[in-house]
Parts: structure tokens; sequence; C-alpha cells
């Protein structure tokens, strides 16, 4: 069963409005379709005063490297606005997908009319690039299915499976569950760890409590590992109070283990409840279990978010006192919130501290490190401990280019930004969407309109979905530099997605049109953002059966 189409009539109407001349594009395409004289890298170049002017962008004159972001064995389709190998089934299959489609059937008929036949990688690669648009990825999902030559894997089920639940489409996810159960080892505790994931995000703790009553249904054993899961989903989505309602209920069916008593212990800790943490810490003693490097690791945790650095310090020696010496985790926690608090010298301290005891710096140790300096505004000292990780052993990853990047954009220095993103792709670290994050904002902000084209379509590219956090970016940004018409095409791709978008978006949109009086442009937005409510209400009312 799918939503009501209702809210697509009103899209429908929206986008035949005169005022704001929607684009009819999804996903980045209001700027994907840019003109073979727009590629790169061709235009990664001084703009002369007209071009300024005319695009209300300058790229900066010593960027004509940036053209080498392009992959080499890629060229620009300036018709469709996407980077790819031209011709082949992901390109083919991409384009269609980006085109507008109301409800998932309309996505099977449209991939009807190609050539191209479904197989393993491309399912698992376009799942991947429309994982935050349910429609095309269930679409295609079913597209898929049609093709007597084609089976899905278990691994494109749950990803189907974890796309659906991620945007809320949790009626016809069960559909798809109760598909997967008719079929022999499709079913795993991976399965479940998403459905119950995905339902504690959204709220439905009952749900997913449910869930794991009746695992057994499904052809999984009830045991530990499961309901560590569960607990774990539950603490992590900040409801320890279900958590422990459930250990209570199972301890003595489902024995815990030392795991089960960690996860409760950081729960309580992370809901700044010590008492209730301390009271499993003691109940873990009871069971035969002692405190570890993660019992204590949590509490401290704890006492640097309440920055009560002297019970930090009290904790350490404890643990150093009864043969529980800290590690590289703990000690990253408390440097990190040292530097957080702008206490900078007492975090380069703990780093001594940490070599005195012998405890080696990993990954995400230098991590943290990078990420104090660099918001200190000690730019070049963080530069030295990222060329510095190489040396030490530790490989820089996604997290160590992302704070780079973030701190490049943060303090205007967009060459050094753009670079890091050219180095990230030559040593071959996937991109994320924290990645871009950072530099889309800075585009919006410097209204480089033509990067940021080129930015989405790296994305596209690199097999990255936008989710709604990333549009909330791009639409303040471009709200702020009064470009509303691209604005507005971005907040209607977000309801198009069947997302719904956050009140501070859409009030820094409603009052940006208002203040322009631009009043029909205002209506068109409110009556999208009131129909895309209604559809997350009709969404909820299904539960779990």
């Amino acid at each position: 069963m799918f939503p009501s189409p209702r809210i697509y009539e009103v899209i429908t109407r929206f986008r035949q409005g005169k005022v704001l001349n929607f684009c009819n594009g999804v996903m980045y395409k209001c700027f994907c379709n840019v003109g073979e004289s727009d590629k790169l890298p061709d235009w990664v170049k001084p703009s002369s005063a007209a071009d300024s002017q005319e695009d209300d962008f300058v790229i900066p004159s010593n960027m004509n490297w940036v053209g080498g972001l392009k992959a080499p064995d890629e060229k620009f389709d300036s018709k469709h606005g996407s980077f790819g190998i031209v011709d082949n089934d992901v390109a083919i299959v991409t384009r269609i997908l980006m085109g507008d489609f109301a409800m998932p059937e309309d996505v099977v008929q449209a991939l009807n009319g190609c050539d191209s036949c479904p197989s393993n990688s491309l399912v698992d690669k376009m799942l991947k690039r429309f994982s935050n648009d349910w429609v095309c990825a269930f679409g295609l999902f079913k597209w898929a299915q049609t093709n007597i030559r084609y089976k899905h894997s278990a691994d494109a089920y749950d990803s189907m499976v974890d796309i659906l639940g991620k945007l809320k489409q949790f009626d016809i996810m069960w559909g798809l569950v109760e598909e997967m159960v008719k079929v022999e080892g499709l079913i795993s505790m991976r399965t479940m760890s998403k459905i119950m994931r995905r339902l504690a995000g959204a709220g439905r703790w009952v749900d997913a409590v449910a869930v794991f009553r009746e695992v057994e249904r499904y052809g999984l054993t009830r045991d530990i590992l499961c309901m560590n899961l569960l607990l774990d989903t539950l603490c992590k989505e900040r409801c320890v109070e279900h958590a422990q309602d459930v250990f209570l209920e199972f301890k003595n069916v489902i024995p815990p283990d030392q795991h089960t008593f960690n996860i409760l212990i950081h729960g309580w800790c992370k809901a700044r409840r010590l008492d209730n943490a301390r009271s499993i810490m003691e109940d873990m003693g009871d069971h035969g279990f002692l405190p570890c490097v993660i019992s204590y690791t949590s509490f401290i945790e704890a006492y640097c978010r309440d920055k009560d650095f002297r019970k930090v310090d009290s904790l350490l020696n404890e643990m150093q006192e009864n043969g529980c010496p800290p590690n590289i985790v703990t000690y990253t926690i408390v440097m990190h919130s040292l530097g957080k608090a702008k206490e900078t010298n007492e975090a380069m301290e703990i780093y001594e501290k940490m070599k005195r005891n012998s405890c080696v710096p990993d990954t995400s140790f230098f991590n943290s490190l990078i990420y104090i300096l660099s918001k200190a505004g000690r730019l070049q000292d963080a530069h030295k401990i990222y060329e510095e990780m190489s040396r030490s052993g530790s490989s820089p990853n996604v997290t160590t280019y992302n704070t780079m990047i973030a701190a490049a954009c943060e303090h205007s220095q967009e060459n050094s930004a753009l670079k890091l993103l050219h180095e990230m792709e030559e040593s071959g670290c996937k991109a994320d969407l924290k990645t871009y994050a950072p530099l889309l904002k800075m585009c919006c902000r410097k209204k480089w309109i033509k990067v940021l084209s080129y930015l989405l379509n790296d994305m596209v590219r690199k097999d990255i979905s936008l989710d709604l956090g990333t549009y909330s970016i791009i639409i303040h940004g471009l709200c702020k530099s009064e470009q509303l018409e691209k604005a507005c095409q971005f907040f209607e791709e977000v309801v198009l997605k069947g997302l719904i978008p956050f009140n501070s978006t859409f009030n820094l949109l409603v009052d940006v049109l208002e203040r322009k009086k631009m009043e029909e442009a205002k209506r068109r937005v409110q009556d999208l953002m009131m129909q895309a409510e209604n559809s997350e209400k009709s969404c909820r009312s299904v539960s779990f059966v």
C-alpha cells in the first residue's frame, strides 16, 4: 500500500506556477542542468567582469587545478547534468531516476522503456545513490524483480528495508519483510537490527521491542546477541528506560554478558543518570563480571560532558590503581572534551600523559587532536598533525578529511578546502555527506553557483545521496544569498522525496519570501509543507502487527 497521491497533485500544481518557474527535475537538477560552456574544467578559470556580473560568481585565479577533480575516464553529460561513464547501465538508469516520479510504479514504467538489464552491481549502486529517495529506490527495486534472469541478494533486500525505514515508509517496509519471509535465508539478524534501529529512531520504541519479541517468527534465535542489539539500539536512540525494562524482563531467560551491562551503563551515563549507571555496575559484579575499561570510560565521558574534569582525573587515577588502565578511547574522549571546553593546553597535557603511559595514538586520536587545534584557530598546527599521521603509521580517514575541510571552510580558506577534497579522492578515501556539507554551505555563502553545481554532480558520481540535513544547509545558504527561486526548487525536491522539511528551514524560506513580497510563492511553499506533514501523520498511523 502506497501513501496517498494527494501531495503529488499539490506538487504538480506548485510546479506549474508562473511566479517561480520551478524546474521539472528531481534531486539536484536545478543546478545540474548546466550548459556545455559551463562544464568543468573549462569554467575553472578567472571569470571576466561580464561573466561575474551575469552569474554573480568569481572563481579565484589560483584555482585552475580544480578541474583535476574530475576523473579522467568520465565526461560531463551537459544535457542530464551528471558525471558518469556515458552509455553504460549506471549512467542510463541514473538519468531515468533523476526524472519526476510520484509513485514507485511510475519508476517501474519508466525503466521498462530502457534497454538496461538489472544486475547485483547495478542495483547495489543505485540503492546507494538514491538511498534518500524511497520512491526511486523502491521503484528500481521492483523493476529489477520483474526480470526473470535477476534475483535480489539478501544485501539488496536489507538495503531496501533500511531505506524504507529511514524514510518512515513502515507500511511498505513491513510488506517487503513479509516478502522476505517467503524466501528461506533472506532474513538475518542484520535485517532485524536495521528494522529495530529505524523503528527506535522514529520514536516507535514499543514496535522495536515487539520485533525482538517476535524474532523467532522470522526463523532467528532470541538470544543474547539479539537482546544486546535491541538494548544498544534503544540506548543510542535515547530510550534507556525501555532498554532497562527489556533487560529486567529477560535477564532470567537470556543470561546477560559483560557487553549487556556495558551497554546499559553507557546508556544511563549518556542520559546523565549516574546513580542508575552505578546500580548497573553493582549488578554487573553480582553476575560475576568485573568493570572493565569500557565501563569506566562511560562514566568518564559523562563527567566530560558536565565539564567536571576533577572527577575525570580522579577516575583516571582509580582506573590505574585497579589495574584497568585507560586506553586510547578513554584518552581521546578526555582530550576532545578539554578541547571543546577551550582548554587547549590541558588537552595537550593529556596527549603527553598518554605517551608517558605507553598508549599509542591511533587515527581517531589524531582526528580529535586535529579538531581541537582547528577549533582553536591553529590551522597550521592541525595541518602538521595531519602530515604526521602517515609518518606514525596512522592513515587519514574520512573523519580526518572531513574535519580538515570543515575547518578550512569555516576559516575562509576555500583553496585549502577544495585541495583537501582533491587529496581525498587521490588517496582513495571515500567521501560522505559530512565531507560535502561545509563545501556546499561555503558555495552558497559565496554565491559560487557553478562550483556548487560541480560538487552536487560529484556527489552523484560518488553515490552520495542528499539527506534532509544537507538539503537544509543548501536552502538556508540560498536564502541568505537571496537566490530564492533555487531555494524553492530545493524545497520542492525535499517534499518530492517524501521528506518533511525542518520547521527552521520552512520558516526561513517563508520569511524571506514574505520580505520580498513573493506572496504566491509563499502560499505555495506553505501548502507543500502542510501536505508533507499530513503525509507524515498518515505514515505514523501504521504500526507493527
